[in-house]
């Protein structure tokens, strides 16, 4: 059997991060076994300690994966935005519909692990990398608010993330019905109208 190349398996860590960063989302760590992430990354079971020590490094990693892409995709909004307060009121337009309910891999880890990392043991390592995940995310919203001191900022940043993470939960939970619809459609209508009274 032919040796794998270094690029080759650069590219075989970058698909199985990759992958993992979905699949721990959409499904959860726990239920997601080093066979599952494998075989969906199109690899075989064996080659995944020549990657990574174990399945809680991967997950940390995977967590880093997932914030940075949100984190980029909130940048990538207020870049295309007008102002920060329309690119706030893009990113709560987006992360409150109905498309992000029903994707939960490509969904902000924020909500999708907030429940699968509160479980794990202070000392794993995934509980770091989602702190440090989730603080990046609230210092991109708090760059974001209106003028006023740096607390009241980072407070509203907190409230906002803390309402969408919620709403999204609750909506997910409730599957595709109308108080699903509900949940996104009241958490929505109160962070615009909140924004909206804060406009400069």
């Amino acid at each position: 059997m032919p040796r794998v190349t270094l690029e080759q398996a650069e590219l075989n860590r970058d698909r199985i991060e990759h992958v993992s960063a979905q699949l721990f989302r959409e499904m959860g760590i726990d239920r997601v076994s080093v066979i599952d992430l494998m075989k969906a990354a199109g690899l075989t079971h064996g080659g995944f300690y020549g990657h990574f020590k174990s399945k809680d490094e991967l997950a940390a990693i995977a967590c880093t994966r997932a914030f940075d892409l949100s984190r980029n995709k909130w940048h990538a909004q207020a870049a295309q935005s007008r102002s920060p307060t329309d690119a706030i009121e893009a990113i709560i337009g987006r992360y409150l519909s109905e498309e992000n309910r029903d994707a939960p891999g490509k969904a902000c880890p924020a909500a999708m692990l907030a429940s699968d990392v509160a479980r794990v043991d202070e000392d794993k390592p995934v509980r770091a990398a989602y702190r440090a995940g989730l603080d990046d995310l609230l210092d991109s919203l708090t760059a974001l608010q209106p003028p006023s001191g740096p607390k009241t900022r980072r407070r509203r940043a907190i409230a906002q993330l803390s309402t969408m993470v919620g709403a999204l939960l609750l909506a997910r939970a409730s599957g595709a019905t109308a108080l699903s619809g509900e949940i996104l459609d009241a958490a929505r209508k109160e962070l615009l109208s909140d924004l909206k009274e804060k406009r400069p």
